[in-house]
C-alpha cells in the first residue's frame, strides 16, 4: 500500500494511497471499522459520503454505513445538524482529523497531540467522536467517524486510524466501480428519471416533462435501481447521489 504522509506547517498530513487490486466485501468493511472501533475504544462507527457536485449548495454528507443499534435516522440528522456543514468545509481545506466531546461530564475527546486534530465546538451532540477525513476523487471523498464516550488517541494511533480509513474508503469505491461496469453504467434517461425522482416527482410527473410513457418512465427506474444494486426506488436514488450520477 503506497502511503506517503507530508506534514507542512501544522502537521497538516497528506494522503496518498494506491487502490488495491481487488475489492471486498460488505461484511468486511463492517468486520474492519469494527476492529478499528475496539482500538479506539468508541462503541459506533459510521461511514460519511460525500454526494454532489457543482455549487456547494448541491453538495451534502449522507450515511454509508454504521453500526448504531437504534433510531439510525435520528442520530444521522442530529450528526449532520451539529457538524455536517463545518464536515463540508473541513473536507474541501484540510486532511486533519476532527475531534468533538459530547455532553455530558463524562464525556471526554482529547489527542496526545492536538496538532494532529481539529476541534469542532463541543456539546452538541451526547456522544464525544473523531472522523477521519478522506479525498479520493470526485466519487471518493467523505469521513469515517467513530464516536463513544472516551476518545483519546496516541499521535501515532490516529496516524495509523487515518491511514485504514482512507483505505476503507477506497476498497468502497473499488466496489462500486466493480459493479458499475462500463457495461452497466446508467443511461442519461436513466439519470434524468432518477433526478426527477429524487427531486420528488412522481412517474405520471416524469413522464409528461420527458414526453415518455408511465411504463417506460418505470422501466427506467427499473433498470437504474438493478444496475445500483439497490433493493427499491429509494435505496437507488440514495446510490445515485452519493456516486454523483445526481444531486
Amino acid at each position: 500500500m503506497g502511503i506517503q504522509l507530508s506534514p507542512p506547517a501544522g502537521m497538516e498530513a497528506e494522503i496518498r494511497l494506491a487502490r488495491p487490486p481487488k475489492a471486498v466485501t460488505a461484511s468486511d468493511f463492517v468486520s474492519r471499522l469494527q476492529v478499528m472501533q475496539t482500538i479506539l475504544g468508541a462503541e459506533h462507527f459510521a461511514v460519511l459520503r460525500l454526494g454532489g457536485h457543482g455549487l456547494p449548495s448541491a453538495r451534502k454528507l449522507t450515511l454509508a454505513l454504521h453500526n448504531l443499534a437504534h433510531d439510525v435516522d435520528g442520530h444521522a440528522s442530529e450528526l449532520l445538524a451539529a457538524y455536517g456543514p463545518a464536515m463540508l468545509e473541513h473536507l474541501e481545506a484540510s486532511m486533519l482529523p476532527l475531534i468533538w466531546e459530547g455532553v455530558g461530564d463524562n464525556q471526554f475527546a482529547e489527542s496526545s497531540v492536538e496538532t494532529f486534530t481539529t476541534r469542532l465546538p463541543p456539546r452538541l451532540l451526547p456522544w464525544s467522536g473523531m472522523a477521519f477525513p478522506v479525498r479520493l476523487g470526485a466519487h471518493g471523498n467523505g469521513y469515517v467517524l467513530f464516536m463513544g464516550t472516551f476518545i483519546a488517541p496516541s499521535s501515532d494511533l490516529i496516524i495509523d486510524m487515518h491511514m485504514k480509513s482512507c483505505q476503507v474508503l477506497i476498497d468502497m469505491l473499488a466496489c462500486e466501480e466493480k459493479k458499475l461496469a462500463p457495461a452497466e453504467a446508467l443511461s442519461e434517461r436513466e439519470i434524468a428519471c432518477l433526478q426527477m425522482a429524487g427531486d420528488g416527482c412522481i412517474s405520471e410527473a416524469i413522464a409528461e416533462k420527458m414526453g415518455l410513457s408511465v411504463h417506460t418512465v418505470n422501466a427506467y427506474l427499473g433498470t437504474a435501481t438493478t444496475k445500483l444494486d439497490a433493493v427499491n426506488r429509494i435505496q437507488a436514488i440514495a446510490k445515485a447521489i452519493r456516486l454523483g450520477y445526481i444531486t
